[in-house]
């Protein structure tokens, strides 16, 4: 285990989301990717309840991930967890990756959101590519939108790494959802010469698309 993956179990989780991390999730991902294996609920509660039955439903293995992606140890797709059930899916561990010594000061400090908060261009574009995101730019409208929430709650303390983290998947969760002009996949992207859809395949679509229901 690499100092930075230390520092970072150090902040303020549970010691069960420490096992979870160490036991759970660590020893099967892989050290260059930072890829989990397939989370499996059932070996994971069987892990955590060690001599006593204190967790029962893959619910509370949720609430555990989240303090872990609270602290920069892993990533997932949605900015936040929700109930649904994560079984069977594959997580990023980003601290994990042999680079990662890279950014070991990004999670020493600790501060409130402020108004001339900007992200970690390097850790930007790592989480980015991590999670899929496929433009990687933004502009400063989307930083100060970003800022201009969290200014509103001034009791929530990150470091930089984990501020960086919430503005990438907040912007792959708003490319996801509206803004864009042009979908790939399930993100909504700018039209621009390096990512284009078929013609054929927009053709059809809208012949279908037109054609009224028998």
């Amino acid at each position: 285990m690499n100092q930075t993956e230390v520092d970072a179990l150090k902040s303020p989780v549970s010691n069960e989301a420490r096992v979870l991390y160490i036991l759970g999730l660590r020893p099967d991902s892989d050290k260059t990717t930072g890829v989990s294996a397939p989370l499996n609920y059932r070996a994971l509660l069987t892990l955590l309840n060690s001599k006593t039955t204190a967790f029962t439903r893959g619910r509370q293995i949720n609430e555990l991930l989240a303090e872990l992606a609270e602290a920069g140890l892993i990533m997932y797709q949605q900015e936040s967890l929700s109930e649904r059930s994560l079984n069977g899916e594959t997580l990023l561990l980003p601290l994990l990756r042999s680079d990662s010594q890279d950014y070991q000061q990004l999670h020493l400090h600790w501060k409130a959101m402020t108004a001339d908060w900007m992200p970690d261009e390097g850790l930007f574009k790592q989480l980015a590519t991590l999670v899929g995101l496929l433009d990687k730019s933004y502009q400063q409208q989307d930083v100060g939108e970003f800022a201009a929430y969290w200014l509103g709650r001034p009791e929530v303390n990150l470091t930089l790494f984990q501020w960086t983290q919430k503005f990438v998947l907040h912007l792959k969760n708003r490319r996801q959802a509206y803004g864009h002009k042009q979908q790939v996949g399930h993100q909504i992207v700018p039209t621009t010469a390096g990512i284009t859809v078929d013609d054929n395949a927009r053709k059809l679509v809208e012949k279908y698309h037109a054609k009224p229901k028998g």
